[in-house]
């Protein structure tokens, strides 16, 4: 089966930081851009960041540019979304996914992405 897993969610103050971790099962993400994605209660599924192949470009969404930082290992099978000041904004249902490249940019539309994993909870709350 193929699908990605994610890690290192969990309940921080505002102001706070997060890692976030993603492997994945069945395939080797080394092969793939690779994207975060969020979905908070009531609200569309958005793109968070991605990371093309081998770190070649990178992508964020206005909201968090400057506070998160996408990387990855592939050595190690790993993506992270380092995230700092956080927001309460920001709580959400954080997934990992493979995209798709355009113009050889990876892709934050969450309808480009497969291989899926159960996302991991970010809650920003004092």
């Amino acid at each position: 089966q193929l699908q990605v897993v994610e890690s290192g969610g969990g309940l921080v103050q505002p102001g706070g930081s997060l890692r976030l971790s993603c492997t994945s099962s069945g395939f080797s993400l080394g092969f793939y851009a690779v994207g975060w994605f969020r979905q908070a209660p009531g609200k569309e599924r958005e793109g968070v960041s991605c990371i093309g192949i081998s770190g070649d470009n990178t992508n964020y969404t206005d909201s968090v540019k400057g506070r998160f930082t996408i990387s990855r290992d592939d050595a190690k099978n790993m993506v992270y979304l380092q995230m700092a000041s956080l927001k309460p904004e920001d709580t959400a249902v954080y997934y990992c996914a493979a995209t798709r490249l355009v113009q050889g940019m990876c892709s934050m539309a969450w309808q480009a992405a497969y291989y899926w994993g159960q996302g991991t909870q970010v809650t920003v709350s004092s």
